[in-house]
Order: C-alpha cells, then sequence, then structure tokens
C-alpha cells in the first residue's frame, strides 16, 4: 500500500512539473515577424527593436532551453560578454563600443530585414536635400573616418579651415565656429559613393548613439581632439518659463530655434581653440541630461545629486570629465579633457612667432632648478607642457589625477596628486 501511494505521489508530481514546464512556455513572448509598413524602418522603430532584441538576449534564461553542456557553457560567455560590453561602452571604451555597433549591424540585417531598398528610410541617403546638418556630417565622418582613423576630424577642419575665425550673420565680431552651411559645402564637395555596408553603418552609429551612445557627440568625442563640452552656452530650459508670461515675442523666437538653446551647446578645443558646432545639437534638454548622467560613471566615482551638483573623474581611455548640474550651475553641462600625445611637444604646444627663444628660456629655468608656476585658460595645454631635465621633478596639483602626464614622460619624476575643491 505504501508502494503505491509513493508511486502516485511521484506520477502526481511529474505531471505537475510537466503542465508547468507547460504552461510557461506558453506564457513566454514568442518572436514574432516584424510588422512591415512606412514607419517599420525610421530610426524610432530601430531603436525600439534593438532595444528589445539585445534586452531578450542579456534576460533569457539558459537552462530552460535545453542545451548540451558544450553550448550552453559557449552562450553563457556571450552572454557575460554581451552583458560587459553594454556596461562598458557607456564609459567610453572603443572596443566595447565596436562589439555593440557590430551586433547591431548583425541584428538589423539578419533579423529586422534591412536592406537597399529600405536603409534609406531611416536616413534619406538618395536625397541630399532632404538631409538634415547632422546627416551629412554622419556621413562625412564616417568616410573619413575609414581613412584616416581617429584623425578624421582633425584632417576634416585642416583641409578646410574650419578652425579660423568668421564673421556670422547677426553678430559683429568674429568668432570660431562651424556652421550648417559650411558642412552642406562640405558634403557637395566630397560627392561621396556610398555602398549599402556604408549606409547601414551610418544608420547603425545614429542608433548606438541614441540607445547607449553620447547622442550627437558621441563619434566626435572619440576623435584626436584637445576636448568636448555640452551644456556651457544658450538658454537653459528653466528660463522659459520666465519669459513665457512677459515677452511671447522671444518666447516664439526659442520655439523657432532661432535662440540657441543649452542642448544645443556643443564645443571642442582644438588646437587651443575652442570652436562651436553650431550643426550639431542634442534636440532636447533631456538628451543633454542623459548624456551627463552617464559621461561620468566609470568606476563608480558616486551619484551626481542635487546636494552634490558636480563630478570630477575619469573615462576609460583616460579623458578626464567635469559634470555639472541645476542646482549648482544654471544648466546640465559636462567638460571633457582628451590627451594627444602626438601634439604633445613644446614645438607643438608653443606657437606664435619667435616661439623658439621662449621654448629655449624654459628649458633653461628647468634646468636651473626654478621654481616655475605654470596659469592659464582651460584649454592651454599648461599639463602638456611638462618638458625638463630627467635629473629635476614635476609636482602636478589637480583635482583628478591627470594621468595622461606619464604617456609623454615615462622616464620623469612627475608625481599628481588630488586636492578637494570646497564648493
Amino acid at each position: 500500500m505504501l508502494n503505491i501511494l509513493l508511486i502516485i505521489i511521484v506520477i502526481v508530481g511529474a505531471v505537475m512539473l510537466v503542465l508547468r514546464f507547460i504552461k510557461k512556455r506558453k506564457d513566454e513572448e514568442a518572436e514574432q515577424a516584424v510588422e512591415v509598413d512606412d514607419k517599420t524602418y525610421t530610426l524610432d522603430k530601430m531603436i525600439a527593436f534593438v532595444k528589445k532584441r539585445l534586452d531578450e538576449i542579456t534576460k533569457i534564461n539558459l537552462y530552460d532551453i535545453g542545451l548540451s553542456e558544450e553550448e550552453l557553457k559557449r552562450r553563457k560567455n556571450k552572454k557575460y560578454e554581451l552583458k560587459k560590453a553594454l556596461k562598458g561602452c557607456t564609459y567610453g571604451d572603443v572596443n566595447d563600443k565596436k562589439y555593440i555597433k557590430e551586433l547591431i549591424y548583425d541584428i538589423l540585417y539578419k533579423e529586422y530585414g534591412v536592406d537597399e531598398t529600405n536603409v534609406s528610410k531611416a536616413i534619406p541617403f538618395d536625397i541630399p536635400s532632404l538631409l538634415t546638418a547632422q546627416d551629412k556630417f554622419d556621413i562625412i565622418i564616417y568616410m573619413y573616418k575609414q581613412e584616416f582613423g581617429y584623425e578624421a576630424l582633425a584632417e576634416i577642419i585642416n583641409k578646410y579651415k574650419l578652425d579660423e575665425l568668421k564673421f556670422i550673420a547677426g553678430e559683429t565680431k568674429p568668432s570660431y565656429v562651424i556652421t550648417p552651411e559650411e558642412i552642406d559645402k562640405i558634403y557637395e564637395e566630397e560627392n561621396f559613393v556610398l555602398t549599402f555596408s556604408d549606409k547601414l553603418n551610418i544608420v547603425v552609429q545614429r542608433i548606438y548613439q541614441k540607445y547607449k551612445g553620447y547622442s550627437s557627440i558621441d563619434e566626435v568625442r572619440d576623435m584626436n581632439i584637445d576636448g568636448i563640452s555640452g551644456g556651457v552656452s544658450g538658454l537653459p530650459e528653466s528660463f522659459l518659463s520666465q519669459v513665457a508670461q512677459s515677452d511671447g515675442e522671444y518666447l516664439s523666437q526659442i520655439a523657432e530655434h532661432k535662440v540657441p538653446r543649452a542642448c544645443d551647446s556643443i564645443w571642442i578645443m582644438f588646437h587651443g581653440k575652442s570652436i562651436r558646432l553650431a550643426f550639431l545639437s542634442f534636440g532636447t534638454e533631456a538628451e543633454l541630461k542623459r548624456v551627463c548622467q552617464n559621461i561620468y560613471k566609470y568606476n563608480n566615482p558616486g551619484q551626481l545629486s542635487d546636494t552634490n551638483g558636480y563630478k570630477i573623474n575619469e573615462m576609460k581611455d583616460g579623458s578626464r570629465v567635469v559634470v555639472v548640474r541645476p542646482s549648482m550651475s544654471e544648466t546640465w553641462a559636462f567638460f571633457v579633457r582628451k590627451f594627444d600625445v602626438k601634439r604633445a611637444t613644446l614645438e607643438q604646444i608653443i606657437q606664435f612667432p619667435g616661439k623658439e627663444d621662449a621654448i629655449d628660456l624654459l628649458k633653461y629655468l628647468v634646468k636651473g632648478a626654478r621654481i616655475i608656476s605654470l596659469t592659464g585658460e582651460q584649454g592651454c595645454r599648461k599639463n602638456n607642457n611638462v618638458d625638463g631635465n630627467d635629473r629635476k621633478y614635476i609636482r602636478n596639483n589637480e583635482p583628478s589625477y591627470y594621468r595622461d602626464s606619464f604617456r609623454v614622460t615615462l622616464k620623469k619624476n612627475i608625481s599628481n596628486k588630488k586636492y578637494l575643491i570646497n564648493a
């Protein structure tokens, strides 16, 4: 009797497990074919699909699929690698970024059905008149990057002399700015012939920068420049509520984008010149905020909050980043300082007539063991000016470690020290 009871219990348990497994399989969301319509291949639809697909890959329970031991181990390693890359690419790791972009490329091509006919629905490659300045810049920087790598932006600026002072309509003084009209002219002169692979790679980059990247500055930040900042000019969103009741005409100008907003503010530091990229924009204050909240996160420096309104940190590639937010500042803003080893010699840093005498004087001051204090405005290459005799030493006081100094002074006595800011 006892044996029969045990058999019945085992059978009932087995049946319940089978029913539970069947129910679970029914409840799982089955992969459905992509419903094709006119809006299927827009950037927003593609971004939503990529997010959903990557979420499925990272959250799937591999033990429920019935894989062999070898296949299970392989899929687990792949899943771990993807999770690591998704986290690392937000820190500015170019290798993780490349891995994620290749995966997005495969998803769009193999699963979403992007081909030569519908890829232009995301970005109108075949109709130049419909391309925005950002579209044209994305194409230009992609094509130049194939040949010049991370020197692509420098090559464009030098070739077309974009770093010269120029007068802008409505302004009485010249300024360093790259305008949408200049980008239009460059695109027209280059007359690129894009393959399907080129077009899809450009679409992938646009999807990546809105999903995991740094919005419209994503490719620019990777270039070999002195630095990049955003949110440092223009009107903050909080200003709109103040002016709404008092000046309706001014508000209408803001709505028509005739008045620069904080989210339109993108500046680069190139050869010591602060140049505004008037053709690029974050689009909305929310997008600028998203970039500010992600760009400083490497090595978990802590939470950027209203009570702690700034963070000083470094990125994966050694770039130094400072982020501020309201109410410490009027707008969300970030400052990224990079380091270009190739342009770190005194002859390249000091550029003016008679510079030879200034360089010789600096060298003799260092050899004579004089105490020298180098001061100057942001981006004037103070830290890079580390020429000296190997027997002498340099002490560097910064809010964060400026480790990049070691890259060109490997055999010199240099110490970077942190100090605290009382803000």
